[in-house]
């Protein structure tokens, strides 16, 4: 897939029926509720990536909070005050099984912590929050991310680990 990638907000009138990463949860979730979230509930906002007018993944964010005592970094809570923490908590990461394996989820992601720094830079935010599921947990390591503080022990097989990425190590990342 050497195409041009296109990242935009999910349009009212995308069609969302074709797509399938895989994961019927996630594509469940992009087909029936990722629209009532972002246009009825305003409870999120979802991205996708479009390629030759198909959509072939999607991202959905939504504004967080954490309690600095979650932070994982010890010097870094001791700079923080005490109240709830403002986030960007990416909820949702899908990319269709047939452009898997191409950099759309990594163009997402990219967006997604551009999104942060904005975020950062608008009204506050000192990390990107996510629920990684068991198999990606090494890629979210890979940029980063690391688990959240007093949630490593009781995780059941399968369950998602939150992990986290502060914003000041992607603004340092982004020349």
């Amino acid at each position: 897939m050497a195409k041009a990638i296109e990242i935009r907000p999910l349009a009212r009138d995308d069609d969302r029926s074709g797509f399938s990463c895989g994961q019927r949860d996630l594509d469940r979730f992009f087909e029936h509720y990722a629209g009532q979230n972002q246009f009825k509930l305003h409870l999120a906002v979802t991205y996708v990536a479009v390629v030759d007018e198909r959509i072939v993944g999607f991202a959905t964010v939504a504004a967080s909070s954490i309690e600095r005592a979650r932070v994982p970094s010890a010097r870094l809570r001791k700079r923080l005050p005490t109240y709830p923490l403002p986030v960007l908590r990416l909820a949702r990461l899908g990319v269709d099984t047939r452009a898997q394996g191409h950099g759309v989820g990594s163009a997402l992601l990219r967006h997604v912590l551009a999104l942060a720094v904005e975020q950062r830079d608008l009204f506050g935010c000192v990390a990107v929050v996510t629920d990684a599921k068991p198999q990606s947990v090494s890629f979210y390591r890979s940029l980063g991310f690391v688990p959240l503080e007093d949630v490593r022990e009781g995780l059941l097989h399968g369950e998602p680990l939150p992990m986290l990425l502060p914003v000041a190590a992607i603004a340092s990342a982004v020349p």
